[in-house]
């Protein structure tokens, strides 16, 4: 199943108009917009479309320092490596709203301007769209996969950064001072049927099952087991 696109909140924004040039003119001039939609090339920066309600129009394939909140130059004016820190990494393309972090305060740790500080939109996360084509990419890599959290900057600009570059505060559950991180970044694979001991499920038919290890045990452990697996006891119980 293709991917490519997908949708936007409808921010209203301001594009600078050398962008809707293509950088030959309107450069400290500002357009009217509202976001549409968000398109994932890998290897490119993401593409934002934008109606533009003053021409009627919308316009494609503009990447996130084409955006500021308010018609003015920011400062400090980032360029486009400080604003969105990763290219994109699939075809497969998701936006969603974390709705627990959405009103907390945020800190972005840019390449070359410090501390940034803003709120949050949306999240824009990549993964590998189609079983059937070979995944050269690395969104499904554990190690590699970066989330692309979209933050309103206080400067007046917009950005999409990974959690790792980016400090969360909130009023009633952050402390005045919380601890450095001192993390690794994850690298493991994570599943549960492979790799363990054999369930043994294929010659059972029973709708409460047993694994083989459940079989083996001696049966007054689990005599009426379809009996007292209906009960909350036994549910929640330790069976050790």
């Amino acid at each position: 199943m293709a991917a490519l696109i997908c949708n936007l909140p409808s921010v209203e924004v301001w594009v600078r108009k050398e962008y809707l040039t293509d950088h030959q003119s309107g450069h400290g001039e500002f357009v009217k917009g509202v976001w549409v939609s968000c398109k994932s090339i890998p290897g490119r920066a993401f593409y934002f479309e934008t109606y533009l309600p003053e021409y009627a129009a919308m316009y494609d394939k503009l990447p996130i320092s084409a955006f500021v909140s308010s018609p003015e130059t920011p400062s400090p004016d980032m360029n486009l490596p400080n604003l969105q820190f990763w290219n994109c990494m699939d075809y497969g393309v998701v936006a969603v709203t974390k709705q627990f972090i959405g009103s907390m305060d945020y800190e972005l740790y840019t390449r070359d301007h410090g501390i940034q500080k803003g709120t949050y939109i949306c999240t824009i996360d990549n993964y590998h769209q189609d079983p059937e084509v070979v995944d050269y990419a690395t969104s499904e890599n554990p190690a590699e996969h970066k989330s692309h959290n979209l933050i309103e900057l206080e400067n007046g600009q917009y950005a999409l950064y990974p959690n790792n570059r980016m400090r969360i505060y909130d009023n009633s559950l952050t402390p005045t001072e919380p601890k450095t991180p001192d993390f690794k970044v994850s690298t493991q694979y994570y599943q549960v049927e492979n790799g363990f001991d054999r369930l043994g499920m294929g010659r059972e038919d029973e709708y409460f099952w047993k694994t083989a290890k459940e079989r083996e045990e001696p049966q007054d452990d689990y005599d009426g087991l379809g009996d007292t697996w209906k009960s909350q006891e036994f549910r929640y119980a330790d069976p050790q």
